[in-house]
């Protein structure tokens, strides 16, 4: 495999596995009613990290996808991917 390649598995599986541990934890939200009170501030952060994280999940599956076999899109796939790293990025770096 190539380095390229390497790297885009290690984001891909960062990226998924965030994308299903924020996934649980809204799970674990709706199983928790009694507390709905205390967990509200929290749900519209929670489905933004939601979004990005798989987001950025399905775009690091579509290069890898892209990078291994070689096809012709996969520059546009990794520039999408360098894109939706930036935005997790701006989202989350410390202001």
């Amino acid at each position: 495999m190539r380095p390229l390649t390497v790297l885009i598995g290690i984001v891909m599986g960062s990226s998924v596995s965030l994308a299903v541990g924020l996934v649980l934890t809204w799970v674990v939200f709706l199983f928790l009613p009694e507390y709905s009170d205390r967990l509200a501030p929290e749900r519209a952060p929670l489905a933004q990290a939601i979004g990005i994280f798989t987001l950025l999940a399905a775009v690091a599956v579509l290069s890898f996808y892209g990078d291994l076999r070689r096809r012709p899109w996969r520059t546009a796939a990794h520039l999408a991917l360098v894109g939706a790293l930036a935005l997790a990025v701006w989202t989350y770096w410390p202001r």
